[in-house]
């Protein structure tokens, strides 16, 4: 991918600067209560750059699927204190959907100063990637910063659309992102390994077949483990089954070498009649599940030959829990995995909320190398997919004008 410009390429004292930052981040169920504010400390060395420079910052952002209507319960309002604790001083709001009081909040603030913009999704033209909403957006500011780079595979007003009327550039966190991306798939440390988990094989076969061109091995857990288990003849009782993946699957699998296989499955699980977290369950060969059986957790065999595997290695990426690791009879596999990475010397990318999560749960997140705040996104950079977010920025050998219609 082309270098791209970032904030360190643009002259932002007593200009204003519009921010694209991902601030979609979890509540506690049924408060404004946020249970994990990850995405808001990511962005912070980007906010402070800016101000530190004298500019005048305006952020915006998504929260959930408000499919173009104002919710209370998705608002960005709740964000806003956290962010001013953190930044430690006061952060305006604009709570207004209406441009022309967008404009007058946005007007007010004078450098060194923040306000945050209501949540984009309540604006239809947001998803729409509309050129009216793209270029209303535009207006707020004089040069536009994509630092959400956990929305960058969306081809939306906020991401793509704006920057056809602004200077475009990159935040410090979307410019980490990138490289620490770009390093492990490009010139890894070896021994390379990718330790791949989730429920769907749908949602990363694509890396898979991408990875296996790459990584010394790859480590397969989680429900995505079931449809590669069939795909080598086994039984693997009433654990979904994505048939029509099952050739492609296949076909990895005999790809791998023998003798020293890239694609390694499990040789044991822990499986249970029911998907409940009170449920009787057991651990058994592979060879030995039941036909009511499903797989949620790998067993302590895979465990182990997993984290010697991992003890050998100078690069892991991993995407993807090896079971339903928020219930503690399903989590040892998932744990295990974070601690074998959690270690001096090796070079760790994490990708994917849910293993984010677990990275969290388990307080290792301080051992990680470089801990990605995109899901879909890191998921498509890895199947080497052009992100819109991304390639819609000025090159890093672009003047500032190019593509910009006014």
């Amino acid at each position: 991918m082309a270098e791209k410009k970032t904030v360190r390429d643009i002259e932002v004292s007593g200009k204003r600067v519009l921010v694209r930052v991902d601030f979609n981040v979890p509540f506690k169920p049924g408060t404004d209560e946020i249970s994990n504010s990850n995405r808001i400390v990511a962005s912070l060395p980007t906010i402070r750059y800016l101000l530190g420079r004298g500019a005048s910052v305006v952020l915006c952002s998504h929260l959930g699927r408000p499919g173009g209507r104002s919710i209370q319960e998705l608002s960005l309002r709740p964000i806003r204190g956290r962010l001013a604790q953190y930044l430690d001083m006061r952060v305006s709001f604009s709570e207004s959907t209406n441009f022309q009081r967008i404009q007058q909040d946005v007007s007010r603030i004078t450098p060194g100063e923040v306000i945050l913009l209501e949540n984009l999704r309540f604006h239809p033209g947001e998803e729409a990637n509309t050129v009216e909403f793209s270029k209303e957006l535009s207006d707020l500011a004089e040069f536009f910063v994509n630092d959400a780079f956990g929305a960058s595979h969306r081809a939306h007003a906020s991401i793509q659309g704006i920057t056809g009327f602004l200077p475009s550039v990159a935040g410090l966190l979307l410019e980490e992102e990138i490289r620490s991306l770009e390093k492990v798939l490009l010139d890894p440390l070896r021994p390379f390994v990718a330790v791949l988990g989730g429920a769907k094989v749908s949602d990363k076969i694509n890396v898979v077949n991408k990875l296996s061109l790459t990584a010394n091995k790859i480590l397969i857990g989680g429900g995505m483990a079931a449809t590669f288990l069939s795909a080598s003849g086994r039984f693997v009782g009433s654990s979904p089954v994505e048939e029509n993946f099952l050739d492609k699957a296949k076909s990895l699998l005999n790809n791998s070498p023998d003798g020293n296989a890239k694609i390694v499955l499990p040789k044991d699980v822990v499986v249970s009649d029911e998907f409940d977290s009170q449920s009787p369950y057991r651990t058994c060969l592979v060879s030995e599940i039941g036909e009511r059986e499903m797989l949620l957790d790998i067993g302590p065999q895979t465990r182990d030959i997993y984290a010697k595997v991992l003890s050998d290695s100078s690069t892991v990426l991993w995407n993807g829990p090896m079971g339903v690791f928020e219930w503690d009879h399903y989590s040892e596999g998932t744990r295990l995995i974070a601690d074998a990475i959690a270690r001096d010397g090796v070079v760790s990318v994490i990708g994917g909320g849910s293993t984010v999560d677990a990275v969290s749960k388990f307080g290792l997140e301080a051992r990680m190398t470089h801990i990605s705040t995109g899901g879909g996104a890191s998921l498509e950079f890895m199947e080497g997919k052009d992100l819109p977010g991304i390639v819609s920025l000025l090159d890093a050998d672009e003047p500032y004008d190019k593509g910009v219609v006014g």
